[in-house]
């Protein structure tokens, strides 16, 4: 049976689009069961609809407390019978009481390799360090902010022209093609936690590298 899929987003949820194009294909062993924001206005949640997908907003900004706003999202997860969250551009801090509830079921993609620049502005400040590799992670959500455990990392070469816009596009193709993959892992059961490390059943060998810069 496929595992039922919950995208949490806050804005037009690029990254959920590209889950819901993945979980077309008959063989992935997921759908994209609810897209779930805090804000009404998302973009993402109109483009859910249009997918026949159930999406619903809660209004972080109606709620006294985080934990109060995070107990309905978690009715809302819990009613549709999610057995996965994944975190596609949902700009709130979870509570540890919310991370504990979906312990191992529970991703985030990040625009960077982790664990160099956690939080905001990541293009910017590679670009600022003058780094030669950039790129994107997907990993467990953890209390603390981008430290959970490392499912999968793609990686882009830093070109000398580059702007945070460029190459931040670069970034944001892979991590379209970061996320299904790491979700396919999840749902597939090939993931498995051995402390701060995922350990990943029929691994393929690869012996190739990225080298920046490549010269002629």
């Amino acid at each position: 049976m496929k595992k039922r899929v919950a995208a949490l987003i806050s804005g037009r949820g690029s990254n959920m689009t590209s889950l819901i194009v993945a979980a077309k294909d008959p063989a992935f062993p997921a759908e994209i069961a609810l897209v779930l924001s805090n804000r009404p206005d998302a973009a993402g949640l109109e483009t859910a609809r249009k997918e026949g997908i159930a999406a619903v907003a809660i209004d972080h900004k109606l709620y006294t407390s985080r934990e109060e706003f995070e107990r309905a999202m978690q009715r809302v997860l819990e009613e549709h019978k999610i057995d996965i969250v994944c975190l596609a551009g949902f700009m709130r801090l979870l509570t540890p009481w919310f991370v504990e509830q979906w312990s191992g079921k529970m991703l985030n993609i990040h625009p960077a390799i982790l664990p160099l620049y956690k939080g905001l502005h990541t293009h910017e400040r590679a670009l600022a360090d003058g780094v030669k590799l950039h790129g994107a992670t997907v990993h467990f959500v953890v209390p603390g902010m981008d430290e959970g455990p490392i499912i999968a990392q793609a990686v882009v070469p830093v070109l000398s022209n580059d702007t945070p816009e460029t190459l931040g596009a670069r970034v944001l193709v892979q991590e379209h093609k970061l996320y299904p993959l790491a979700l396919k892992l999840l749902a597939s059961g090939r993931l498995h936690l051995d402390g701060a490390r995922v350990l990943i059943k029929e691994e393929s060998a690869n012996d190739g590298a990225l080298i920046s810069p490549k010269m002629d």
